[in-house]
């Protein structure tokens, strides 16, 4: 499925799809805390992943694409499942509980720095001064969201060890997924790791809490799933690793980092949180980080081909 150099027409889907990431997935944390309101974590988190599995699996199989797997898919199905959804839904769902969930999004969302170590390690990708750059520059971002509050979480350790988990769990789940030769279309590779993913997450929804009554759900927490549902479980998913196949998985992950930053303006927006002079100059970091990875490389190799 991956190729060494894209085409031109790829790669500039690919920039759409990176770029519509930062605002799509921004919106699912205000989402999510709304949802959260009304339904219990472990049963929300199966409600979710396994309508991204039926989303994405039908549109594969209405566009025509091949949807079942071959023999030579299932292995690598089942380690990214395990790395992309398992790790990282069940990580995350003791994680915020044991933390707030703001602070906890921040630490999850430290994925670029694992994946671009382990893309080093496992693909061999270089770490350029670009991204050696944008990955400083991205991490000084979520660090002046966390700013004052790094002695709140030394005070929770347990909750902030599980973010780490999940984090460093995404982040080879993303480099394993561009490093396997699959045969599935992104559509349904994704769709079939959410799949098993929700399998075990029922399974652990089933054991752990009560059925949720659904009849009792509010319009606003139905609005909310609905967006869940089509735009961060769907498209978002089939966005991000159609990206990690166009792209370095370490660019691709550096272009993650600016979902916490919406995901703070959207909750200020919706939920009326509050802003402040960190959540600023998060923002003016990362969207350096952003255009240090993604556009000024390509700004210099067109100085450098120019004719003296």
């Amino acid at each position: 499925m991956q190729t060494s150099s894209p085409p031109a027409t790829s790669r500039l889907t690919g920039y759409f799809m990176l770029a519509s990431l930062g605002p799509f997935w921004g919106l699912n944390w205000p989402g999510m805390k709304i949802a959260l309101e009304e339904l219990p974590v472990w049963w929300f988190r199966s409600f979710s992943v396994g309508a991204g599995a039926a989303g994405l699996l039908l549109i594969a199989a209405l566009s025509g694409l091949r949807v079942w797997p071959a023999r030579a898919d299932l292995r690598p199905l089942l380690i990214c499942a395990l790395f992309n959804i398992i790790g990282w839904h069940i990580l995350t769902a003791y994680g915020v509980s044991l933390m707030p969930a703001g602070r906890a999004s921040i630490i999850a969302f430290t994925m670029p720095v694992w994946a671009a170590m382990l893309a080093a390690l496992i693909l061999g990708e270089p770490i350029t001064p670009w991204k050696i750059a944008g990955l400083i520059l991205g991490v000084a971002g979520l660090g002046a969201l966390i700013g004052p509050d790094l002695a709140a979480l030394g005070a929770t350790p347990t909750g902030a060890l599980f973010m780490l988990g999940a984090s460093i769990s995404w982040a080879a789940g993303a480099v394993l997924f561009k490093k396997f030769a699959w045969t599935l279309p992104v559509a349904s590779a994704v769709g079939w790791q959410l799949a098993i993913g929700a399998l075990v997450i029922t399974s652990f929804a089933a054991a752990l809490e009560p059925s949720p009554n659904l009849t009792a759900l509010s319009w606003r927490a139905i609005c909310a799933l609905a967006y869940l549902f089509a735009i961060p479980m769907i498209y978002c998913q089939w966005a991000f690793f159609s990206v990690v196949q166009i792209f370095p998985a370490a660019i691709a992950s550096i272009g993650t980092l600016a979902v916490p930053v919406v995901g703070v303006f959207s909750s200020a927006w919706i939920l009326g949180e509050p802003i402040g002079v960190r959540d600023v100059v998060a923002l003016a970091l990362i969207f350096m980080a952003l255009f240090v990875v993604l556009v000024a490389p390509g700004l210099a190799g067109g100085w450098r081909a120019r004719p003296s």
